[in-house]
């Protein structure tokens, strides 16, 4: 819908002293017409001119006295005519003429009064209706771009819609640059003339078009990376100052398009950076794990005598080396499980594990570590099955054994129990250890959130959560009365028979 070109009119006119003293001297004219014809001539009649007139086009005050000073004149010119006349009083005749004349005068001022009335409401609810149709022009343009997915949608949406509220017959947007349209470029319909790669004329520039088809230039919009775009319509049925406000209702949206368009610049480099770390994690966990694995063979080779017999203050470097090889093959293995489920894509073929087996075993492998410390293991399992990654798996239930183990106090007791719970299975680990203060539960199963339980690389909790998560499960930290830590993780039972 085009905007109208029309500005709000004035409501009330302010009174015009011409007019009011034409009619002031139209009204003595007329009333000194009636003092000197016979009363029979009813000139008085007459007097209900200059009284339409003030009251239509005067101030409401003037218009009452002129018509209060119109009757009064009318009875004196009627006393006048009978004592010029040398009657004793008014004949029937007469005074109806007079009467008549009065009220004709009376009511023409009442009744234009009313008209003048009406005519300024009337202007008013016109003024009204056009200001919200402009209004509704203007919200429907900034609609029509508002839903743009970058700067090109943006331009291609609101040339369409300039020249749909403009009433031009083409429209053009362009950036700008050293006078010469530059992409990104719109124009709508896509047949008309275009001044792409066009160095503009000075006339376009510099004035609006003659209404012989030169582009009229409507306003520039202004653009973060500091060229303006150049607005160009053919014809358009508006005048610049409405033009103006069109292309102002463009500036906020056009702001938003070129943020999406940043945003996403934004996200695909963050995108190409993510690959770019996984890629080098998943290569540098893997060939770690090639030395660290020799290392450790020659180790245990060493320990075993096969390098002949060692001090002892020689053997116990080496079982703290090899322990802390291990600790590097844990992490290189958590690092590789790491950038496969960030990168979305776990891998691997999926099949019934025997969940109470698995974890038997991560408590045999456990079980020197924690005889070092004097800690137990008090198992409560039942045979359940899961449907899944076997080493994946066994990577979230031994996370969360270690951290139990390292957690506990010396002598301390570690229950894990497993059950099947509705359509779940639930294995739960409670120690005996210090638990996790209150201020860090919320982040416990973050990336890389050491200290405290869950310490270490901080990475143990948060992939145990991952791995979870992807087989359809959850894990969980609770607190018990006694201060026992407990984490809960749970999983889908395998498919029917598979127990």
């Amino acid at each position: 819908m085009p905007l109208e070109e029309t500005a709000l009119p004035t409501y009330a006119p302010p009174p015009r002293p011409s007019l009011d003293w034409l009619s002031a001297g139209l009204l003595v004219l007329l009333a000194l017409a009636d003092f000197l014809t016979p009363s029979d001539l009813v000139v008085g009649t007459l007097l209900t001119v200059p009284v339409a007139l003030a009251a239509l086009r005067g101030s409401r005050r003037w218009a009452r006295l002129l018509t209060a000073l119109a009757v009064a004149l009318s009875v004196g010119a009627g006393l006048w005519g009978e004592l010029r006349d040398g009657r004793p009083g008014f004949r029937p005749l007469e005074l109806g003429n007079r009467a008549i004349s009065i009220g004709a005068v009376l009511l023409v001022g009442a009744l234009s009064q009313r008209a003048r009335e009406v005519s300024a409401q009337a202007a008013r609810l016109a003024a009204e209706e056009r200001q919200l149709a402009q209004e509704r022009a203007l919200r429907q343009l900034a609609e029509a771009v508002g839903g743009a997915q970058g700067e090109a949608d943006f331009l291609a949406r609101a040339a369409a819609a300039l020249r749909e509220v403009t009433g031009a017959e083409a429209a053009e947007i362009g950036r700008l640059v050293r006078g010469t349209l530059r992409e990104p470029h719109a124009l709508n319909p896509p047949d008309a003339p275009s001044h792409l790669g066009r160095r503009l004329p000075l006339e376009v520039l510099a004035q609006p078009g003659n209404g012989t088809g030169t582009p009229t230039l409507a306003g520039h919009l202004r653009c973060r990376d500091g060229d303006p775009l150049l607005v160009l319509l053919t014809r358009p049925a508006l005048a610049s100052e409405r033009l103006r406000e069109a292309i102002a209702a463009l500036e906020a949206p056009l702001e938003r398009a070129a943020l999406l368009d940043d945003l996403r610049v934004q996200g695909e480099r963050l995108a190409r950076r993510g690959e770019i770390l996984q890629d080098l994690v998943y290569a540098f966990s893997h060939d770690l794990r090639t030395p660290l694995l020799a290392n450790a063979m020659n180790m245990r080779a060493a320990l075993r005598g096969a390098y002949g017999p060692l001090p002892e203050a020689y053997l116990a470097t080496l079982r703290n080396g090899l322990e802390a090889n291990t600790e590097l093959l844990a992490l290189a293995d958590q690092l590789l499980l790491l950038a496969k489920y960030e990168s979305g894509e776990p891998g691997g073929e999926r099949r019934e594990v025997k969940l109470r087996d698995l974890t038997l075993s991560v408590m045999g492998q456990l079980e020197e570590r924690a005889g070092s410390r004097g800690v137990v293991f008090e198992p409560e399992l039942e045979g359940v099955s899961v449907h899944g990654l076997s080493h994946d798996l066994r990577r979230a239930v031994q996370n969360l054994l270690e951290n139990a183990v390292k957690f506990s106090p010396p002598g301390g007791t570690v229950r894990v129990s497993l059950r099947a719970q509705g359509e779940d299975a639930v294995l739960t680990v409670t120690d005996e250890g210090p638990g996790v203060p209150p201020a860090r539960e919320a982040t416990l199963f973050g990336r890389f959130r050491g200290g405290g339980a869950g310490g270490g690389t901080g990475l143990g909790l948060y992939l145990t959560r991952q791995i979870a998560r992807a087989h359809g499960g959850e894990v969980s930290y609770a607190r018990t009365a006694r201060a026992q830590s407990v984490f809960t993780l749970t999983l889908p039972l395998g498919p029917p028979g598979a127990r």
